[in-house]
């Protein structure tokens, strides 16, 4: 079973970008959607393999928004470092709570994680108490390829010595998660919040669930 991290693991379907985005209007910050776009991907993009690997999620929260910060014109580093430490601390709640979900459904499958993320996936997951839960983590900075490239997908499966049909993807991202497990031939859950109206899945067979805890009915 292989899951994403950013806006799966740490939270209900909902992306870095949407999150952060709430917590800077919450403190009086609030951009047109296309510029923030452009602020927030140009910051990201910044960060991709030049993180060291054992920065935390606090760290790289850190990092992240004070370029998206600078991006906007906002020179505020108490309100980066407010907003980060808030996003950090909101992350690692939602990861605790799934905890026991994912030691769960780890008794059962063979976990592992595929992210497009920075290079120190590894580092967050130690950070959040739950490293040992995977047996893999495909973080795209360190393989060399993001989402929906087919090679991160195979790259995991090869690792864990399964095949596409044999295992299952779970993730938040229409065209990064549920593309690339389509492309190469893997069943799919979308995990999209419950405030959201898209509500069919790409693929009719595969389930749409609202939160991570509803795969517990479906996989346990």
């Amino acid at each position: 079973m292989l899951l994403d991290w950013g806006g799966t693991v740490d939270a209900d379907g909902e992306p870095w970008k949407f999150r952060i985005a709430t917590l800077l209007a919450a403190e009086g910050v609030v951009v047109e959607a296309e510029r923030f776009d452009r602020a927030f991907y140009a910051a990201d993009d910044a960060l991709v393999g030049t993180v060291s690997h054992a920065l935390s999620l606090v760290g790289v929260s850190r990092r992240l928004l004070t370029g998206l910060t600078r991006g906007l014109g906002v020179e505020d580093s108490a309100l980066a470092e407010r907003v980060a430490a808030a996003f950090a601390e909101r992350s690692r709640a939602t990861v605790q709570r799934n905890a026991p979900l994912l030691a769960a459904l780890a008794g059962r499958y063979r976990l592992g994680l595929v992210s497009n993320f920075y290079g120190n996936l590894e580092a967050v997951c130690d950070d959040c108490g739950v490293r040992d839960l995977f047996g893999i983590i495909m973080d795209s900075a360190r393989v060399g390829c993001e989402k929906p490239d087919p090679r991160i997908f195979g790259t995991a499966l090869d690792a864990l010595g399964v095949s596409p049909a044999e295992a299952v993807f779970v993730g938040d991202s229409l065209p990064r998660d549920m593309a690339g497990a389509r492309g190469v031939g893997m069943p799919h859950i979308w995990l999209v919040p419950a405030t959201d109206e898209r509500r069919t899945a790409c693929c009719p067979a595969d389930p749409v669930v609202h939160s991570l805890g509803e795969l517990e009915g479906l996989l346990l």
